[in-house]
């Protein structure tokens, strides 16, 4: 058997991440010769990732970048806030983010053929899964265009990376209220910009939900008409941003904050990690 060395394990698992016994075990087998030793940790993390694929994945990080143009975030998940949190997954986290915007991928399917380093971002995310011994996933990709943005990344703990990301594409000067807005979409989870938007069939199956619920509820026949389209109204406040009453000031709608401000939003994207 091969002398090991505790510092030659520790050189290696902060190289590749991996765990202490898989760490000795490989160095063993390969005699103590670093670069075999990776090898051997490389094939067998990548004959796990076939076992790994229906595992969920509900942690990870959002990240965003903000170019001349076009602002690109994406979603990365992996199964655990350890691994969320390490300094490894972070850096895929970046270097996937860099690939995707160099080549203006706008779908995660278009993002994971994009080419990095010789190979894919879909080659990167599962050579690292492998290493690690999670799933990993690109659940999403949001590319805005537009002359002017404001991002916004919240942490939901200060031990991980970003949990919820924002990006509001907007004309005007007013950056600050801009921010604003995309602070609010974090907290409101608007489905869409405005309520034309909102497809029909979705407000009609609305529409009959509440009508239901207010016959049930034995609201006067004469009255519900006027009673449904308020509580179809109240609908529309809850998924479309215009609509939605300011976080910051519950006595304005979005509509008004934005007209004050000068301001036209013109699309935006909310990613929360897992959701």
């Amino acid at each position: 058997m091969a002398n090991v060395s505790l510092e030659d394990i520790k050189i290696l698992r902060e190289r590749l991440g991996t765990g202490m016994v898989d760490t000795k075990n490989a160095l063993v087998e390969a005699e103590g010769d670093m670069e075999k030793a990776t090898e051997i940790l490389r094939l067998k993390g990548a004959k796990g990732n076939a076992k790994r694929a229906d595992r969920s994945t509900s942690e990870g990080l959002i990240a965003a970048h903000e170019g001349a143009g076009a602002t690109t975030m994406i979603e990365l998940a992996c199964e655990t806030d350890f691994v969320a949190k390490g300094e490894k997954f972070v850096a895929l986290g970046e270097r996937v983010l860099a690939a995707v915007v160099a080549a203006g991928a706008a779908t995660v399917e278009a993002a994971l053929a994009a080419p990095v380093d010789g190979t894919t971002v879909g080659a990167i995310i599962d050579e690292e899964a492998a290493i690690i011994g999670e799933k990993f996933e690109l659940r999403r990709v949001a590319r805005l265009e537009g002359s002017q943005f404001a991002v916004y990344l919240h942490r939901t703990n200060k031990d991980l990376p970003p949990q919820v990301g924002v990006v509001v594409s907007y004309e005007g000067s007013d950056a600050e209220t801009a921010r604003s807005i995309a602070q609010h979409i974090s907290f409101a989870d608007p489905q869409f910009l405005t309520r034309d938007e909102v497809p029909a069939e979705t407000v009609e199956n609305e529409r009959r939900i509440v009508e239901e619920i207010s016959r049930n509820e034995g609201k006067p026949e004469a009255a519900l008409p006027k009673i449904v389209e308020g509580r179809v109204g109240a609908f529309f406040k809850q998924v479309a941003l215009l609509e939605q009453d300011y976080a910051r000031d519950n006595k304005l709608t979005i509509a008004q904050v934005l007209k004050d401000a000068g301001l036209t939003v013109t699309g935006f994207a909310r990613f929360k990690v897992g959701a």
